[in-house]
């Protein structure tokens, strides 16, 4: 049986461009870097609060077909504290939300900002009480 889960890999055809995506836009830590025996380079990604980490890996040129994400295949999502000010964040820093921010149902408030391969990321703010 398993006991915890460690990382998580997502592939793109450009880990620098990646990693400084997630540093820059939402603030996560490269814990380290390695290149795997089949070659490909892998860079690993902590978030605040969180043991599990976020591996990406770029596979050696040749080795494996460019990367395409499909729409709204897969996503990660992180919890922020205020969204209005997440945003205000994000655009000094550069970046802009793909969409929202949007108010649930349940009172939590969503938004989305696109990753460079394409990969969607979900920011949520929890209802407040």
């Amino acid at each position: 049986m398993v006991t915890k889960l460690l990382h998580t890999r997502m592939r793109v055809n450009d880990l620098e461009a990646t990693l400084r995506f997630y540093v820059e836009a939402l603030g996560l830590t490269v814990t380290h870097r390695t290149t795997s025996p089949r070659g490909a380079k892998l860079g690993f990604l902590a978030t605040p609060n969180s043991e599990e980490l976020i591996e990406i890996c770029q596979m050696p040129e040749g080795m494996a077909e460019p990367v395409v994400v499909q729409p709204d295949l897969v996503h990660l999502a992180f919890s922020v504290e205020d969204m209005a000010a997440f945003e205000a964040e994000l655009k000094r820093r550069g970046y802009a939300l793909s969409d929202g921010p949007t108010q649930t149902s349940s009172g939590s408030i969503i938004a989305f900002i696109d990753a460079p391969e394409g990969y969607e990321v979900e920011l949520v703010q929890p209802a407040r009480a």
